[in-house]
């Protein structure tokens, strides 16, 4: 016999969803991100994706203050996880990069907090982990196309 669950609210689910992803910070925390901060790992994650960012843009995603982040980049590049390149468009503009030791220790750190993540999914039923899935994937392609302002896939929308 086939339970039938009423469709949830987007209250609801986000309710949920929000206590998942403090779950998942606890989980990820015993992954260790030293000898970075919160807020450097930040600017890595935003290294990665954005190379060669300038330091404006970077504080503007970090909704900082050029100055704070030019000390977040200092600390950064005395560890070795940022490369400062002047721009040679602009000799007053300096470009951040991730360094090849940065991206290593991204790397490590995704490895040890799937680690983490593998234990609690090991331990759920292998329905519930393709209805995860599913419904991650569709989480994050529904994300996706508002932050690009495009309209979703229908498969996102439909279940």
């Amino acid at each position: 016999m086939t339970a039938f669950r009423r469709c949830p609210e987007p209250d609801e689910v986000a309710r949920v969803t929000t206590t998942a992803a403090e779950l998942l910070e606890v989980v990820w925390g015993r992954a260790s991100t030293a000898p970075t901060s919160a807020s450097q790992l930040r600017v890595l994650h935003i290294l990665e994706h954005h190379d060669g960012i300038n330091l404006r843009t970077l504080a503007e995603s970090l909704a900082s203050t050029p100055p704070s982040t030019s000390r977040l980049c200092d600390r950064l590049q005395a560890a070795g996880f940022v490369e400062r390149v002047t721009s040679p468009e602009d000799r007053r503009e300096v470009r951040l990069h991730l360094s090849g030791r940065g991206r290593v220790f991204l790397a490590d750190l995704r490895d040890r907090r799937e680690k983490e993540v593998r234990e609690v999914l090991a331990d759920m039923p292998a329905a519930k982990r393709i209805a995860l899935l599913e419904g991650l994937e569709a989480f994050c392609a529904t994300a996706a196309a508002q932050i690009l302002g495009a309209a979703p896939d229908s498969d996102s929308r439909t279940a």
